[in-house]
């Protein structure tokens, strides 16, 4: 195979996975959409928020809604945030407004709007995330936030999303006079939030040890017999007596942890240990790097 038939190969490729994304990604976020959220009122911010209002104030397409509304983003982002990324927007926003279409008018599965903003927050925010492992967008406050901080790159792009959550969050609690929406509505947006980050940062968080000693090579050795961990060792400089000395860096699972502390306490009782929150270890003796 040639270098040019590979690229081709390769771009093909990565499209084709991408695109099963967006679909898989689309269908989910309509799914939690239609079933949960719409038919209770709630919303999840961004243009779907919009798009429940008009659908109950003129009985339009919740998707055909999310399209219009994103037309004038699309003619942005062609300029501002390049063609790829203008492409796949297209994609997304349209892939999402057909699966909403066409679970239009199904009936909820929970009239308990509870229940509706745990599992509609929930079922968005993986929607959403694999969504965004394609590098792709379905429009909305994520595409306004990227177009806004082109123009102003000092601007939070979190930021700039949560305040746009919270203006159409307001705007469906005005039309329906329900302040629960809204109080309901920011369960699924925070839960949508936390699915975001557990799929993109996975749920194998891991501990960093940091271990002080002068008994830091035999601490070292034990770790890695006992448990199978490496460690680093790193010069430092205590400042308050001023002497030079190494400290142990370690990385495990909280499983582990417990017992690196007792490898430290019975070899030098006197070991000054810090642990503290690893999101995620990628790597030998971790999740693989993918």
């Amino acid at each position: 195979m040639t270098y040019r038939a590979k690229k081709i190969y390769l771009i093909t490729r990565r499209w084709i996975r991408e695109l099963i994304l967006m679909i898989i990604g689309s269908a989910i976020m309509a799914f939690g959409t239609a079933f949960f959220l719409l038919p209770n009122h709630l919303s999840s911010g961004g243009f779907s928020g919009i798009a429940t209002i008009t659908y109950y104030l003129l009985a339009f397409p919740m998707g055909t809604t999310i399209i219009v509304l994103n037309l004038p983003l699309f003619a942005i982002s062609l300029f501002k945030l390049g063609r790829r990324f203008f492409i796949k927007a297209i994609i997304g926003t349209g892939l999402l407004s057909l699966f909403l279409n066409i679970f239009d008018g199904v009936e909820a599965l929970t009239t308990d709007r509870l229940l509706a903003s745990i599992y509609g927050g929930i079922l968005i925010g993986i929607g959403t995330a694999i969504i965004l492992k394609a590098n792709a967008s379905t429009g909305g406050s994520d595409l306004l936030s990227n177009i806004i901080t082109k123009f102003k790159p000092t601007a939070k792009t979190g930021n700039i999303i949560v305040m746009i959550d919270c203006i159409i969050v307001g705007l469906n609690v005005l039309f329906f006079r329900e302040i629960e929406i809204a109080l309901y509505s920011v369960i699924a947006i925070y839960l949508s939030g936390q699915m975001i980050d557990i799929i993109f940062e996975g749920t194998n968080f891991t501990k960093m040890i940091f271990i002080v000693s002068n008994k830091y090579e035999e601490i070292a050795k034990q770790i890695g017999i006992k448990i199978g961990r490496g460690s680093t060792g790193i010069y430092a400089q205590g400042m308050y007596n001023e002497k030079d000395r190494m400290m142990l860096w370690c990385v495990a699972s909280r499983r582990e942890v417990s017992r690196i502390k007792r490898i430290a306490s019975r070899i030098d009782p006197n070991s000054f240990l810090v642990i503290s929150n690893a999101r995620e270890a990628l790597g030998q003796g971790f999740k693989r790097i993918v």
